[in-house]
């Protein structure tokens, strides 16, 4: 008989859970594995909200087994280390991405790319190495194989650094992949939510020319005076979009609700890169003739391995790239949920969970 989150391992952990597909979360005790040798244990300070937390929560995609617990951008401080661990010591600010396992012997885990892995494990609602289930960051501490733990820099602040481990590693990986990050280059970013304004700080800290297309004209200000994007386009208004014809070089899509890519396409350069990072449900559609008649490409991009994440960490520190956060106590965490459905947000949430998560 298989048994309960709160007994299949010896160390007892709290979180927030949710335990049907209404996607509320409660609280919930659960447990975690003891700290093997080459593990590495964290509490949990910090996590950010994703929207895949939600897809999740309310078994959007069919991949939910229930109690879920979300959270995929864990920041904390090492409490615990493995005899074997080399990366890191006790007292080390650290950081736990998307993933937390892959085989570790396939081309992709071969070339660090485990985001790519047939295999992978996700950090939360997936089965683990052991056969147990992983439960994610709304919760007050994690342990993971230090392979999987990330460095955090010194100068990347804890709270408005923690949605980069999925937002920042989602839009820097497809720019320096797709060859968008020499300066000079001319992107376009689609959305300004979570994912468009880190996509669009990312491509300037690269030196690009940033333009950003958006169906919300009052976002106008924040993308030009409070990004510091080079020019704003309001995507419905076809005169914008044909000033705008052949000039860009690669477009980040962030956006995950069914939207028209064929006036996007007339506004990349011959060779130009369209490249998706939002997940609509419904497919999109494609007519042939935009792509031939001047070779470009309709790509998508994942997160990146382990090593491109923390080049990225590093690359954030270096650059003072950091999202635009609210940040929340964990009892507020269904509010929140509503509010990113309604984009009532600027631009990320992100809980506070050492002030607000406290064991019963």
């Amino acid at each position: 008989m298989a048994k309960s989150p709160e007994t299949e391992h010896p160390i007892k952990a709290y979180g927030y859970a949710a335990r049907d597909t209404s996607g509320v979360l409660s609280p919930l005790t659960f447990s975690r594995r003891v700290t093997g040798d080459k593990d590495v244990r964290l509490k949990i300070l910090y996590c950010g909200i994703c929207h895949s937390d939600l897809h999740f929560a309310k078994n959007e995609w069919g991949l939910t087994s229930y109690p879920v617990v979300p959270g995929h951008e864990i920041v904390g401080v090492v409490t615990e280390v493995g005899s074997k661990v080399e990366k890191f010591k006790v007292g080390d600010n650290a950081g736990v991405g998307c993933l937390v396992g892959s085989c570790g012997s396939c081309d992709n885990c071969a070339n660090d790319l485990e985001s790519y892995c047939p295999k992978q494990i996700l950090t939360y609602a997936s089965p683990y190495h052991d056969g147990t289930k992983t439960y994610g960051g709304y919760s007050d501490h994690i342990v993971a194989d230090e392979s999987f733990v990330l460095r955090w820099p010194e100068n990347l602040p804890l709270d408005t650094g923690a949605p980069l481990l999925c937002a920042g590693i989602t839009t820097y990986s497809p720019l320096r992949y797709f060859g968008l990050d020499k300066p000079g280059m001319k992107v376009g970013v689609v959305g300004l939510g979570g994912l468009g304004h880190v996509a669009v700080k990312m491509a300037k800290a690269f030196g690009a020319e940033v333009t950003v297309f958006s169906t919300t004209p009052a976002k106008e200000q924040e993308a030009l005076e409070g990004l510091k994007a080079d020019r704003f386009i309001f995507s419905k208004d076809q005169d914008q979009m044909r000033s705008a014809m052949s000039s860009l070089d690669g477009i980040i899509d962030t956006v995950s609700a069914t939207h028209p890519i064929a006036p996007l396409l007339s506004v990349l350069k011959s060779h130009g890169k369209l490249v998706l990072v939002g997940a609509p449900e419904k497919p999109l559609e494609l007519i042939p003739f935009s792509l031939i008649s001047g070779r470009k490409i309709v790509g998508g991009s994942a997160i990146g391995g382990l090593k491109e994440t923390q080049e990225m960490l590093d690359f954030a520190a270096k650059h003072g790239v950091t999202a635009d956060i609210e940040l929340i106590p964990m009892d507020y965490v269904n509010t929140a949920m509503d509010r990113m459905l309604k984009s009532d947000v600027r631009y990320r949430f992100v809980i506070d969970v050492e002030k607000s998560l406290k064991a019963p």
